[in-house]
């Protein structure tokens, strides 16, 4: 059955639909936050193009996540595809004559059941995308924007399919690149590292246990976070960008034994079982988050590395 989307006509002559807030960015930070405003009663337009995320990436959910997740009603859908982070484990990978033991960690230890919940991204942004065309007070404008411009009394949102609309708040959440945050003059600080991310989906032999392992190398963080099922798990290698393009560009049968070898046959043979990613490793700040009817939220406020499960955490939390 095809559920509706809720979405305003094309208005050439007539004056564009007012909302009281426009949320453009149709990623997770940007559906969570029209979610929670239109749950909250809030007039809200949701504005970009439901593009498909396929890259190979996963996002480990933190406790706040989750629970911001579940009064958004969403959680309920998306937890049979997430797996527990119930132990994280370290192994010094570095070479050095002199190195320590393996270090374990138990979220028991302090009380949790699991320190997060690793969740494929496609999988969040579907679950979130169905929610969103189904949630009252909430309008679809399934468009990029081609530019925001102020008004006396609002901002005009111009979109790329020749419509348009107002809100008293723009919620900018269009990613890294944000044109928003670009076309607002907000102050920036960008900074890089010579290394890549190389992000893949692995289906391996032995089970995982919940367990998270992070190698750390001389040329960065190789990480094997569990996925659902016992025998999936999603990868982040980083390493220094030329290794990383040349690792990217490998089939997948010589990818998954590079991968193998890497993770020490830990868990046994490796099999590429996603789309993959090639993810520069970069940062960004801004000055202050807001201008004129904006607010940035999520990558097109702060960037970081994908390491230590920070972005999508902090823009949910935003």
């Amino acid at each position: 059955m095809t559920v509706p989307v809720q979405t305003s006509p094309a208005r050439p002559s007539a004056a564009p639909p007012r909302f009281t807030v426009a949320v453009v960015g149709a990623g997770a930070a940007g559906l969570a936050a029209a979610l929670a405003l239109a749950r909250d009663g809030v007039e809200t337009a949701l504005v970009g193009r439901h593009a498909p995320v396929a890259d190979g990436r996963t996002v480990a959910l933190l406790d706040g996540s989750v629970r911001f997740l579940t009064v958004l009603g969403a959680w309920a859908e998306i937890a049979p595809h997430a797996s527990p982070l119930a132990e994280l484990q370290i192994v010094d990978d570095t070479g050095s004559l002199f190195r320590p033991p393996p270090a374990r960690f138990s979220a028991a230890e302090i009380g949790l059941d699991a320190f997060g919940w690793n969740v494929e991204s496609a999988r969040l942004v579907e679950t979130l995308r169905r929610q969103a065309r189904t949630t009252p007070g909430l309008t679809l404008f399934e468009a990029d924007s081609a530019g925001m411009r102020l008004e006396q009394d609002a901002a005009v949102l111009d979109l790329e399919d020749g419509r348009s609309l107002a809100a008293q708040l723009v919620v900018g959440a269009d990613g890294g690149r944000s044109p928003l945050r670009a076309a607002s003059a907000l102050r920036t600080r960008e900074w890089s590292y010579p290394q890549a991310a190389l992000t893949t989906l692995l289906a391996h032999e032995r089970p995982h246990r919940d367990i998270s392992t992070e190698f750390h190398a001389r040329n960065g963080p190789f990480t094997l976070v569990p996925l659902p099922g016992g025998h999936r798990s999603s990868l982040v290698w980083v390493t220094a960008e030329p290794a990383a393009k040349r690792l990217s560009g490998l089939d997948d049968r010589d990818l998954a034994a590079a991968v193998e070898h890497q993770a020490r046959s830990m868990l046994g043979a490796m099999r590429i079982d996603g789309p993959r990613g090639l993810v520069p490793m970069r940062g960004l700040s801004v000055e202050r988050p807001v201008a004129d009817r904006l607010a940035l939220i999520g990558e097109a406020a702060h960037v970081f590395p994908p390491i230590g499960a920070q972005g999508l955490n902090l823009g949910l939390r935003d």
